[in-house]
């Protein structure tokens, strides 16, 4: 993972997110951001996940797995997306926003798993830390480290992400997947 950020660098950028959001609600144009205004772990490139919850339910998550810009415009585009492209949900409207949460993830770079059997797979992930993308051709899935605290069962939770995929819940045990893990940093309003 890298150095993490400090209280001020998540407040800006939750900061960056509450306002994609509210623009996106509002029909309004995206504030400008000056890279000027950021430090150097805002500026260089990251990958983030922006989840959106309403009274404590899911209410929009879109992130990326990949980091090719800015980690604060990462996060403004992640959160005009998770408002508004969340294929599950239709866009917040503007009378939600007082009651829209937004939680923030700063991903690592994503480590490949070099497994033999599916039984070795499970030692290989940690339950609580780790978050999962797992791919077979052009399909591909991930979930969150916090999505431990829904599924907190090893097998159970690649069983999910399998179906996530659009396979079967049992393909990981019969196929080899290409598994990688990465951390998150998260923080949220």
């Amino acid at each position: 993972m890298p150095e993490k950020l400090s209280l001020d660098e998540q407040k800006q950028l939750l900061k960056i997110a509450r306002d994609a959001v509210n623009a996106t609600a509002l029909n309004q144009p995206l504030p400008k951001l000056d890279p000027q205004d950021y430090s150097h772990k805002l500026t260089e490139r990251g990958a983030s996940f922006v989840t959106l919850t309403l009274d404590g339910r899911l209410r929009g998550c879109i992130g990326t797995l990949e980091a090719y810009q800015p980690l604060y415009l990462d996060v403004q585009k992640r959160a005009v997306q998770a408002a508004c492209k969340d294929p599950r949900f239709t866009p917040v409207t503007p009378d939600e926003l007082p009651r829209v949460k937004i939680e923030v993830s700063r991903l690592s770079t994503p480590q490949p798993v070099e497994y033999n059997h599916p039984d070795e797979l499970l030692t290989l992930i940690t339950p609580g830390k780790d978050g999962v993308i797992i791919s077979e051709g052009y399909r591909r899935a991930t979930f969150l480290p916090q999505v431990w605290d829904e599924l907190p069962d090893t097998k159970q939770f690649l069983s999910q992400l399998c179906r996530k995929m659009g396979c079967s819940s049992s393909f990981w045990e019969h196929e080899k997947l290409d598994v990688e893990i990465y951390r998150v940093e998260e923080f949220s309003e």
